[in-house]
């Protein structure tokens, strides 16, 4: 199963199309997990035409994303769970903050947001996602989502970097 992962698109603020090379990783996907901040529900409908689309909600979202997606979830996937959170708050760094939210919980894999600078890592044997943003790099060098992949029951998640937001 290919997933891609996203949070950050701040659409149509940062862009008004998903970039060309995410349209390419789109295209041949099973699934979707966004991580909140779209901004605009438009976002989640042209996903929608890619493969079925999670997601939670983010602190620059409104009530409307709020309340059709709420801020976290766990979603199931060839038995593997997933813990989606975007990860603001006041305490802590945001990894710290998407980690407390599921504290207690048994993930296989943790997905946040909200900082936009991409992380992959293994913690304590869970998979710590942030695909940073496929629209909005801020202080890193390249955009970036994750192709997360789940065969035979492992999981694999690959950075997925690019300099050009428009190609």
């Amino acid at each position: 199963m290919k997933i891609i992962v996203l949070s950050d698109t701040h659409m149509p603020h940062r862009g008004k199309a998903l970039p060309g090379r995410l349209v390419q990783e789109l295209k041949g996907s099973d699934l979707i997990l966004h991580a909140g901040d779209w901004t605009d529900w438009f976002v989640y409908e042209r996903l929608s035409e890619f493969a079925p689309v999670q997601g939670i909600a983010g602190n620059n979202d409104g009530v409307d994303i709020v309340e059709r997606l709420g801020y976290q979830r766990i979603v199931e996937v060839e038995g593997k769970r997933i813990g989606m959170v975007h990860g603001h708050g006041w305490r802590g760094s945001t990894e710290s903050i998407a980690l407390n939210t599921f504290k207690g919980e048994t993930l296989d894999c943790l997905i946040y947001g909200h900082s936009h600078i991409p992380v992959v890592k293994k913690l304590d044997g869970l998979l710590v996602l942030n695909p940073g943003s496929p629209t909005d790099k801020r202080g890193e060098d390249e955009y970036s989502f994750i192709v997360l992949t789940i065969e035979a029951g492992q999981m694999e998640a690959q950075l997925v970097l690019y300099p050009d937001k428009h190609e």
